[in-house]
This record gives C-alpha cells, sequence and structure tokens, in this order.
C-alpha cells in the first residue's frame, strides 16, 4: 500500500511538472539564422543557433569543415569559430562569457594542435571548461570538428540580474 502511495505521488509530481517542462522553449529567446536559406535549412531540421533562457546561452553546435581542395586545419577552424563568435553577440555574450565548451573531432591526434592554436583567438583566461571526444563523423560529410558552446549573460552594472 505504501509503495503504490509513494507513486501515485511520484506520478502527481511528474505530470503537474510537465507543463513547465514542455513549455520552456516557450519562454526563452530562440535564435535562428538570419539568412533565409539557413534559417529555411534550420527549420527543416529542427534546431536553432542559440536558446537564451534565464541567464544563460546555449548555442548549437557548429560544424568545422574542410571546403574542396583544403589542407589548412586552421581556416576551418577560424571560420566556425567566427561564426560562434556572431552566435554569441546576436545573444547578447562574448567570448569572455563563455563557461563550456564541447568539441566532438574525428581524428583528435591529428586535429588538436591546430584546434588549440586557433582557439587560444579566441579563448582567453580564465578559460572554460572544456570536454574534447572523439568521434567516427559528423553531418555534414566534410567536417572535421563540431564546436559546442554555453555561455552566461553577463549581470547589469549595479551587480543586478541580467541585462
Amino acid at each position: 500500500m505504501m509503495k503504490r502511495g509513494f507513486a501515485l505521488a511520484l506520478l502527481a509530481c511528474g505530470l503537474s511538472c510537465l507543463p513547465a517542462l514542455a513549455g520552456a522553449r516557450n519562454e526563452a529567446t530562440v535564435i535562428m539564422p538570419d539568412d533565409e536559406r539557413v534559417k529555411a535549412l534550420f527549420t527543416e531540421w529542427g534546431f536553432s543557433d542559440a536558446v537564451v533562457t534565464g541567464d544563460t546561452v546555449y548555442l548549437s553546435g557548429v560544424v568545422a569543415a574542410l571546403r574542396p581542395g583544403e589542407t589548412d586545419l586552421k581556416l576551418a577552424y577560424t571560420r566556425a569559430m567566427d561564426r560562434l563568435g556572431i552566435i554569441l553577440g546576436r545573444a547578447g555574450v562574448t567570448w569572455d562569457d563563455v563557461v563550456e565548451m564541447t568539441t566532438y573531432h574525428t581524428d583528435i591526434p591529428g586535429q588538436m594542435p591546430a584546434f588549440k592554436e586557433v582557439k587560444h583567438l579566441y579563448v582567453k583566461a580564465p578559460f572554460p571548461a572544456w570536454t574534447a571526444i572523439g568521434i567516427t563523423r559528423l553531418v555534414p560529410d566534410n567536417g572535421i570538428t563540431e564546436i559546442k558552446l554555453v555561455a552566461k549573460l553577463p549581470k547589469k552594472k549595479d551587480g543586478s540580474g541580467t541585462p
């Protein structure tokens, strides 16, 4: 009998929490690309550049990819980091506000020297948390590394709340 009561209490709590969870993005600021062609692609696949909720900015991963004939990984990483910088700016933050970085590499030993060199042009001390993960492939097929960020909105100058 006690197990049944506990289960019912959990179910009631879970059901009462569902509306809040289901609508979290409805209360957030969703940032989509400005370019209508890219925006249409994002809509087709069902994702956004970033979601700002509370004082946290969650960026979708940006894929660094080599263009036909390219061999310099730094070019691909620079393009990806520049794109991330634009998204950060549209969300009201900068590279200094990044608190977490997750990178997915198709060849960690081969890519890490170039990635670190380019990353250090954008990410300065104090450094964010960073996790690098090895994977077998990315979308698109020419993708070499995907970079995902989380940032915090800066506090107002008076120290209260978020901007």
